[in-house]
C-alpha cells in the first residue's frame, strides 16, 4: 500500500485530505506542522509528501530544503499553497506538483494518481 504523509497546519484540510486517500486505498499520515511532518516522514518513509507551504514555525520551503538534507532520494512532493505559483515554485523547486487552494478533492486525487499512481 502506497503511504502517504500529510502536512498541513490547517488541521480540518488535513484531516479531510487524509480521509479522502484512505477512502481511495492510500496509507495516509498527518501532521499539523512542519517539524512534526520531518518525523512522520523520517518513521514512515512514504512514498509521497503533501506539503503546505505557509505554515508557523516551520514552513514549506524549509521542511523541503531539511527533507533534502536529509535524504537525496526524497519521495516526491506536491505543494499546496493559496500563494502565487511562481511565488511557491521559486521557493520549492524540483516539487513534483503545485495545487493551489482552494482546491477540490478531485484535483487533489488527480495530482496524487500522475505521481504515484493508483493506490495498490
Amino acid at each position: 500500500m502506497k503511504t502517504v504523509v500529510v502536512i498541513d497546519d490547517e488541521f480540518g484540510l488535513a484531516e479531510a485530505i487524509t480521509a479522502l486517500l484512505e477512502d481511495e486505498g492510500y496509507r495516509a499520515v498527518m501532521a499539523t506542522n512542519g517539524r512534526q511532518g520531518l518525523e512522520l516522514v523520517a518513521e514512515h518513509a512514504p512514498d509521497l509528501v503533501l506539503l503546505d507551504f505557509m505554515m508557523p514555525l516551520m514552513g514549506g520551503p524549509e521542511v523541503l530544503a531539511a527533507l533534502r538534507a536529509r535524504d537525496p532520494r526524497l519521495p516526491p512532493v506536491i505543494v499546496m499553497s493559496a500563494a502565487a505559483r511562481d511565488e511557491v515554485r521559486a521557493a520549492c523547486p524540483g516539487a513534483a506538483r503545485y495545487l493551489t487552494k482552494p482546491f477540490s478533492g478531485g484535483a487533489l486525487l488527480e495530482a496524487v494518481r500522475a505521481v504515484l499512481g493508483p493506490p495498490g
